[in-house]
């Protein structure tokens, strides 16, 4: 997993800034419905998506979570006393708290299975009856756009998808929540490049080939082959999809 503490300064640079979070803003408050209540946006990151879910839906008290200290400075900064440093394993707040709990971009991360199942247990945990959770799904499978990148990268290893749709539904459902509604929207600004992706794989974004490996290189040098070097291929696009949590009969 990247370190998010030395990714925090470049981190909404480099993936799509305002444009992608606006978009991602969207999506989500399209599923949930209008009204006043309390949201939290778990791991929250920079807060760059929660500060829009803040200004977008006015009805709506948001708060923040998040793990690393420096997102939560940097979130914090945005959303000023509305963000607390918190383990999405183990969340600090009472049972039925919010009416919405989003988490955008966080359950495709964990390596281990049953990381997402407590990640997922809490949010419905905090969720109270009738409430929404929100989050993305399917996250790595959005970059695979059809190009010659993906051509190129197609035999390289794969972990397991922890966020794969049916997965997260299926923890979901086990925690008392309903599926609900899905949507999508474009990762505005990250069409990967050859030479970006080389660049990727060198940082450790790709983490079934660590920087510096041998079949690292040749991944490498394949892309380093292809045409326009410099031009983004096709935008991804991220799907979210949405749960209830039933109310009491």
């Amino acid at each position: 997993m990247l370190d998010y503490d030395k990714e925090a300064d470049a981190y909404d640079v480099s993936r799509g800034g305002e444009a992608r979070a606006a978009a991602a803003t969207e999506a989500v408050l399209g599923l949930v419905p209008d009204g006043p209540g309390h949201l939290l946006d778990v791991a929250c990151g920079t807060g760059i998506v929660t500060r829009r879910l803040a200004a977008d839906r006015p009805g709506l008290r948001v708060t923040g979570a998040d793990l690393t200290p420096a997102m939560v400075c940097r979130a914090g900064a945005r959303l000023p006393g509305a963000v607390v440093r918190a383990d999405s394993r183990r969340l600090p707040f009472r049972t039925g708290a919010f009416h919405v709990v989003t988490s955008i971009w966080l359950l495709h991360l964990p390596d281990a299975p049953e990381d997402v199942r407590a990640i997922v247990a809490e949010c419905a945990r905090v969720l109270r009856p009738g409430g929404i959770y929100v989050t993305t799904v399917d996250k790595a499978a959005a970059h695979d756009v059809g190009s010659d990148i993906d051509a190129v990268l197609a035999p390289r290893p794969r972990r397991t998808a922890q966020d794969a749709a049916a997965t997260v539904t299926g923890h979901a459902v086990r925690h008392g929540l309903r599926p609900a509604g899905d949507g999508v929207f474009r990762g505005v600004g990250q069409g990967r490049s050859p030479r970006a992706t080389i660049a990727d794989l060198r940082r450790g974004w790709f983490t079934m080939l660590p920087p510096g490996q041998s079949r690292t290189e040749e991944f490498a040098t394949r892309l380093s082959r292809l045409p326009d070097q410099d031009r983004p291929r096709p935008d991804p696009v991220f799907a979210v999809r949405a749960f209830r949590k039933p109310t009491a009969a």
